[in-house]
């Protein structure tokens, strides 16, 4: 929505909007000149807007909702909105339940910091431009973050399309996992018969021509070899079907963004990107904020934040921290987002927690839902078989990070956690050894 946002003030349209948080993301949009409250309010609409852009995680109650459904405004769904603005351009849609973050912004520096150039519209903020939206006045390419939640990504037009995962998520929508593979059919049938499809290999096989990719496994038509690991920077040999690539470097940590460097990779090379460029451009990227991002590093104390919020996320962070430092032990902090994912994966999420050496849980980040009868963080707390485990309140977290002793802390979580990552990393720089 941020991004959306920023493309219209960047137009020179006045922007004015809702939230029902005020996170540092809607203060910086605040200081770009967007008006924006937090009280659900209908007088706070302005009387002279001429379009609504809203996102489908909104209450279908939300009282100004309901308002300008009824008005004579044209309302328009998220996806709707950047299928129109992109419809024209070169779309690289990369979907997926995990990993698309992380995979589009990578294209989008690679391919920003070559001749190509690209427009993006992400959903993360890239730590290079400290922006979830790049544009550019040369290039027709448009990288989007495609969007399987309330099926939005039906609503753009593909040329080249990603899928990196097809998990089980967003039951609460889709009913099973067979709606949720429908709806990634249905997308992968939009890339038109000119044009590119890539999938992870292990993903269902659609009936659309596609080619493959995967960390290490040589079956992929795209992988890596002599993965390692030299003083916190990643080095790999790029597999191709017709040439290989040695010593490819990225300082960005986790084996399975080593996994997303491989399809940028592969997809930057096709819209033109050298080898030289994608090898600097791998070196230079800096990452995202709260995807794997390292606020404190020293020899006795470590910070990660991570958006994690699906089991297979936990899993690939919590193996990512204990494959770049063995032998450490994890603090893990993490809020559950929605009711239903925490029903509908209440085994799962405690076997991925389970691994931690200590679990901090908070309790379940409600978003767009009201509470489900007999699901709460209690049960999944006693799902989780490691000895040291606790429930806590978010606003005391801190205080009870003061009575730990700590080696790695690990914030996990899509709903407000990230509101304490500030005071957290506060308490750490204050308290560190």
């Amino acid at each position: 929505m941020s991004a959306l946002a920023r493309f219209f003030a960047s137009k020179g349209v006045k922007i004015s909007g809702y939230d029902r948080t005020r996170t540092p993301l809607c203060e910086t949009l605040e200081n770009e000149g967007m008006a924006i409250h937090y009280d659900e309010d209908v007088c706070r609409i302005p009387s002279d807007i001429d379009l609504v852009v809203y996102t489908p995680a909104i209450p279908k109650d939300n009282a100004e909702f309901v308002h300008l459904q009824n008005s004579k405004v044209p309302v328009l769904k998220r996806s709707e909105t950047l299928g129109l603005i992109t419809q024209n351009m070169l779309g690289v849609c990369i979907a997926g339940t995990h990993g698309k973050t992380t995979i589009s912004t990578l294209l989008a520096h690679l391919l920003t910091q070559s001749a190509v150039k690209c427009n993006a519209f992400l959903g993360g903020i890239a730590k290079n431009y400290n922006s979830n939206l790049i544009l550019s006045e040369t290039s027709n390419i448009a990288v989007i973050e495609a969007d399987e939640f309330d099926r939005s990504f039906l609503k753009l037009f593909p040329k080249v399309a990603v899928i990196s995962s097809t998990d089980a998520d967003h039951l609460d929508i889709y009913g099973d996992k067979k709606a949720l593979e429908k709806s990634f059919s249905d997308f992968a049938n939009l890339v038109p018969n000119d044009g590119f499809l890539f999938q992870k290999y292990g993903t269902p096989n659609f009936g659309k021509p596609h080619k493959t990719y995967h960390l290490t496994d040589a079956n992929a038509d795209y992988y890596t070899t002599n993965l390692r690991s030299e003083n916190g920077v990643y080095a790999f040999d790029f597999h191709a079907p017709d040439f290989i690539w040695k010593s490819l470097e990225m300082i960005y940590p986790g084996l399975h963004n080593v996994e997303n460097a491989v399809i940028a990779t592969v997809v930057a090379h096709l819209l033109g990107a050298t080898e030289t460029e994608i090898r600097n451009g791998l070196k230079t990227f800096s990452g995202i904020k709260r995807r794997f991002d390292v606020h404190i590093q020293t020899e006795n104390l470590i910070y990660i934040d991570d958006y994690a919020h699906h089991p297979r996320e936990i899993d690939a962070c919590i193996k990512s921290v204990k494959n770049l430092f063995p032998s450490r032990k994890i603090t893990g902090i993490f809020q559950p987002h929605l009711y239903s994912r925490t029903r509908d994966f209440a085994d799962d999420f405690a076997k991925s927690l389970s691994q931690l050496d200590t679990l901090i849980l908070l309790d379940i980040y409600a978003a767009r839902e009201k509470p489900i009868e007999g699901i709460s963080s209690e049960i999944l707390l006693e799902k989780c078989t490691l000895p040291n485990k606790m429930l806590v309140e978010k606003s005391k977290v801190i205080d009870h990070l003061k009575t730990q002793p700590l080696d790695i802390v690990l914030t996990m979580g899509a709903g407000d956690i990230d509101q304490i990552v500030s005071p957290i990393i506060e308490h750490l720089h204050t308290n560190k050894k």
